[in-house]
């Protein structure tokens, strides 16, 4: 058996660390999951990010991606027209949070 040197070894153990460690990027999952109904600052089919921000705690953001059927009353909605993202995990529904909060005016 051949044996690898220390040093490759190494290296691929970090380029391994540093993809999981990738913190995910809220705007491409925007961009792929929220685009066609939703739009950062202006009123699209869906209300606008800095609305959602400026309404909603983190918990209320995520829940409402997470369960939208289970949410849109407690939210203030007489009905749900929000698909559940049942495919996005936890670090996915966080990264999303976070990109919304972005547009949340300063105070």
């Amino acid at each position: 058996m051949k044996k690898l040197p220390l040093g490759l070894i190494l290296f691929s153990l970090l380029c391994t660390q540093t993809v999981f460690a990738k913190k995910l990027d809220g705007e491409k999952l925007f961009k792929e999951y929220c685009w066609g109904c939703h739009h950062q600052i202006a009123q699209a089919f869906g209300p606008s990010f800095r609305s959602i921000a400026n309404s909603r705690d983190r918990a209320q953001i995520i829940a409402q991606i997470a369960d939208p059927k289970g949410t849109y009353k407690s939210l203030g909605y007489k009905r749900n027209s929000m698909p559940a993202f049942d495919d996005l995990n936890s670090s996915e529904l966080e990264a999303l949070a976070d990109y919304i909060y972005k547009f949340k005016d300063k105070k």
